[in-house]
């Protein structure tokens, strides 16, 4: 997948993988939450051999059915291997009671967790309390300067800064 680098979260963000630690990636919508999902398990294919990664994105229809943790811990049971687990999960919110999920494979180790939220309840200190002390948060925000630049193939010109300043 082509996607532009976001290397100031993945260098915040790799020095915990396979650590026994949810990840969240919180921020608003639309800011690159997925992207930086998507880095994150390319770099995670490039960092081991035999990965099993298992991604949900709740925006897609095919995921529509897990609406609750029971839901979510009934489809990872045929998903998951022996081991060298990792979970996506985007937009978690959308899953009713997710921390109950989440503690559960958190306490089995039996993958390594990556998760993306959006609306208030993830932005809020609510995700303090549902995952208490196992996780470790990271706010995403929009694309910098240089990024922008990049994803729209300009250079750097004052028309492209004020194009950034105005829509970016």
């Amino acid at each position: 997948m082509k996607y532009i680098p976001r290397d100031l979260y993945s260098k915040r963000i790799t020095p915990f993988i396979d650590k026994p630690i949810i990840k969240v990636l919180t921020g608003q919508r639309r800011v690159g939450k997925s992207y930086v999902l998507y880095q994150l398990m390319d770099e995670i294919r490039g960092l081991h051999e035999n990965v099993n990664i298992v991604y949900i994105n709740k925006e897609l229809e095919e995921f529509f059915p897990i609406q609750t943790h029971t839901d979510l811990l009934d489809y990872l049971k045929d998903k998951l291997a022996k081991e060298n687990n990792y979970l996506f999960i985007d937009e978690v919110q959308e899953i009713g009671s997710f921390q109950l999920a989440l503690r559960t494979l958190l306490a089995s180790d039996s993958c390594d967790i990556y998760c993306t939220g959006s609306n208030a309840n993830m932005l809020s200190g609510e995700l303090a309390t549902l995952l208490s002390g196992r996780y470790i948060s990271f706010t995403i925000h929009s694309l910098s300067y240089q990024e922008f630049l990049l994803f729209h193939q300009l250079d750097n010109q004052f028309d492209h800064l004020l194009k950034f300043l105005q829509f970016g």
